[in-house]
């Protein structure tokens, strides 16, 4: 996986690239999205799970590139911010796991129109956190 060099202040803490993973997906429609931000964020071999629900619920594995292109059209037409609503952390040594709570918008100071939990697992070289893997399940699918 392409990795390109990160913005220093993105990756330096947990509170610093869990905001930049919900700031590079936000944004109004039409408006491209820094996706070589969002691929600064990923360790390589990162994995982004969404949880499906309906019939037969189950987990779609997706590299950080599949996510892009996956919601590459949607942004082209949809209004989309994300933001923290609350957080628990567990961590140890060089890694952490963090169970983010967030809310879904189409303008960022709107209603939300979606809630869910992404749980991720993170991983700090010594010189900066990778997120090595996203969780997420909505109230949708739940």
């Amino acid at each position: 996986m392409f990795s390109p060099a990160a913005i220093g202040a993105d990756v330096i803490t947990l509170d610093a690239i869990i905001k930049a993973s919900y700031d590079a997906i936000s944004g109004p429609a039409g408006q491209p999205r820094d996706w070589n931000r969002f691929r600064s964020l990923y360790a390589p071999g990162a994995r982004l799970m969404p949880v499906i629900g309906g019939e037969s619920p189950h987990v779609r594995v997706l590299s950080p590139e599949e996510y892009i292109q996956r919601v590459e059209p949607i942004f082209a037409t949809e209004s989309f911010w994300e933001r923290e609503t609350g957080r628990q952390v567990e961590s140890f040594g060089r890694i952490a796991h963090v169970v983010s709570h967030y809310e879904s918008l189409r303008d960022p100071h709107g209603a939300p129109f979606e809630t869910g939990t992404n749980s991720m697992q993170l991983f700090n070289d010594g010189g900066r956190w990778w997120i090595v893997s996203v969780l997420w399940n909505t109230a949708r699918s739940a």
